[in-house]
């Protein structure tokens, strides 16, 4: 009997009913609020200094693009008992697979990079100086995962998810204008409108929101977690309430600077907590409490995605419940990930702030390749079975998105080649 089934032992129907959702609750939660992490924040802080409350709409409409998309990876995950980079290997062949790999790998590592420029900015602002920050992340995350086992790895991120939120009384304590927040940015707009910065802005939401590593991760999780066909109404549900959480995180960001920072040329989320100070030092320093937790949330979900990508690619046990002895090279591409990540941060003069946002462009550019194998293994009937397998609807749904993103990165190349091809 699985852990799973345990939780329906004993207790009141209501027991039971939140034992079980104690259970699975995890990977959906992990991956959509990981997704506000170091370089999400910064996003969501510039677009509200930058737009004011304009593109709250837009960003409520990232919710359910983010729940579709990461609903199917539950579904693939669930019965094929398969990462996901295995599952193209498996059914595309090593070309598309490897592709896939290198796409995965490419922009994890640059995320990663952003989190840690997040984590030593948001610690910078109480005198913590960037080398112990990446010191203490390394040690921390390294113990995460040596711990043996996949159930408290998962237990122990939780725990920051629920520190993400502290975005959330940080708006209330600037106190902005309620009535004119929600007149401003629910009636969907283009602040300003079509021009090649409102482009780059709508492309940076969208790859903080939507991102490679989040396909990977979570079909990954739900492999590792234990997760049965019959677990997959819940691990939906899970994924629903992660998507939630991550909206309202994003909006209150928003909320925050378009408050107080309205005008201000925000290039990073430590910009905007340092800004905040003179306002209101509480608010000031939640934000920077929050942008470090942010970096460690993606951090730790970033790159385990890529470990167990790595592992899945070449045949390595790639499992937290492994011991280190068990799966060496899963663990030492882990602890590489990490240092090289950290390394590079503390390097004078590296352009922090310019990769932070231009990597959230990049993840959007390389997403549809992501997306397209996604949809694709969802329509295989041999591999999902009649019941798993996608609805037309859902089918319709995944490609309309597909097809946005591709409209975004080719009009973020269009401004980039052309700056002046939508105005100034």
């Amino acid at each position: 009997m699985n852990t799973v089934s345990k939780a329906y032992l004993g207790g009141s129907r209501v027991m039971k009913f939140l034992k079980l959702l104690a259970v699975i609750s995890g990977p959906g939660i992990l991956v959509m609020v990981a997704d506000n992490d170091a370089g999400g924040i910064t996003t969501y802080t510039a677009t509200g200094a930058k737009f004011g409350y304009g593109l709250i709409w837009f960003l409520v409409l990232l919710g359910p693009i983010a729940y579709f998309v990461q609903e199917m990876t539950v579904r693939l995950g669930a019965v094929t008992k398969r990462g996901h980079a295995e599952a193209i290997f498996d059914a595309f062949g090593s070309f598309w697979g490897w592709f896939s790999f290198f796409d995965l790998s490419l922009t994890n590592w640059l995320t990663l990079v952003s989190e840690f420029i997040g984590m030593t900015a948001g610690l910078r602002i109480f005198g913590i100086p960037g080398w112990l920050t990446v010191t203490i992340v390394v040690v921390f995350m390294g113990a995460m995962i040596l711990q043996g086992s996949y159930w408290t790895w998962e237990k122990i991120a939780l725990v920051f998810c629920l520190i993400n939120i502290i975005y959330v009384p940080a708006a209330f304590l600037v106190n902005p204008p309620w009535e004119t927040v929600i007149r401003t940015g629910i009636i969907p707009h283009l602040p300003g409108g079509l021009t090649g910065t409102m482009i780059f802005f709508l492309m940076a939401n969208v790859g903080t929101t939507i991102a490679p590593w989040m396909v990977f991760f979570q079909q990954s999780a739900v492999v590792d977690k234990g997760l049965k066909q019959k677990d997959i109404l819940w691990g939906q549900i899970d994924t629903a309430v992660g998507s939630f959480l991550t909206v309202v995180v994003a909006i209150f960001c928003v909320v925050v600077t378009g408050a107080t920072l309205p005008g201000v040329n925000i290039q990073s989320a430590a910009e905007a907590a340092l800004a905040l100070m003179p306002i209101n030092h509480f608010a000031g320093a939640m934000m920077a409490i929050g942008l470090f937790d942010a970096g460690l949330l993606g951090a730790i979900c970033i790159s385990l995605s890529s470990s167990w990508a790595i592992g899945e690619v070449f045949g390595w046990a790639h499992s937290l419940n492994n011991k280190v002895r068990e799966a060496p090279w899963f663990y030492a591409y882990y602890f590489f990930l990490l240092i090289s990540a950290g390394i590079l941060v503390l390097i004078p003069g590296a352009p922090l702030v310019t990769m932070t946002l231009f990597v959230q462009v990049v993840a959007t550019t390389l997403l549809p390749a992501a997306l397209v194998f996604l949809i694709l293994l969802l329509n295989n009937e041999e591999l999902m079975g009649k019941k798993y397998k996608n609805t037309t609807l859902q089918n319709v749904i995944n490609f309309a998105i597909v097809i946005s993103l591709i409209v975004l990165s080719t009009g973020y190349s269009l401004t980039t080649l052309f700056p002046n091809l939508f105005g100034q």
